[in-house]
């Protein structure tokens, strides 16, 4: 069975080595679009998810955004002043929800935080984190086509994602 955490990072190396429930995982049929998500009341929080952030639908106006339609938004301030490659490994922690609410993944709920090299893991990742310092937390909205797409592999969550990340070091 894949980890969640394997659809993440995408390599197949780690899949042996990491493992996580794949519970709160619903096939991509079973999702709401973005759109209709706006208009619905936010689900339930299953046990033991973080609840998603106010703005999990859409980026707000007072996010950056990069040429690639990645939005982001710095929640706290780092303390470090070097930036990650896209072949750094970096240890985060972060939580990841769909716009309509649901956490998929979670380091942060699992109470472990990860390291990976940015180059194995979503584009969206590899160009966000290299925005971020050491001890900083930013809120990313990651289009479909910078994440799995519209129309993922089964298990993989589809459509905009959003991830709040945490990054704790450069290694």
């Amino acid at each position: 069975m894949l980890s969640r955490l394997s659809l993440l990072l995408g390599a197949a190396a780690l899949l042996a080595s990491l493992s996580c429930s794949t519970s709160k995982e619903q096939p991509a049929a079973d999702r709401s679009s973005a759109a209709s998500a706006a208009t619905e009341a936010k689900p339930a929080a299953a046990p033991g998810d973080i609840p998603a952030p106010a703005d999990v639908a859409a980026p707000p106006a007072d996010a950056e955004r990069t040429p690639s339609g990645l939005a982001h938004k710095v929640l706290e301030a780092g303390t470090g002043t070097a930036h990650p490659t896209a072949t750094s490994t970096v240890k985060v922690h972060y939580t990841g929800w769909t716009t309509d609410g649901k956490m998929f993944d979670s380091s942060v709920a699992r109470g472990e935080s990860i390291s990976f090299p940015l180059n194995r893991v979503i584009k969206g990742w590899t160009e966000g984190v290299q925005l971020m310092v050491k001890g900083e937390k930013r809120r990313f909205w990651i289009p479909a086509g910078l994440a799995y797409g519209e129309n993922p592999r089964p298990g993989a969550p589809a459509g905009m994602l959003v991830f709040d990340i945490e990054l704790l070091g450069i290694e």
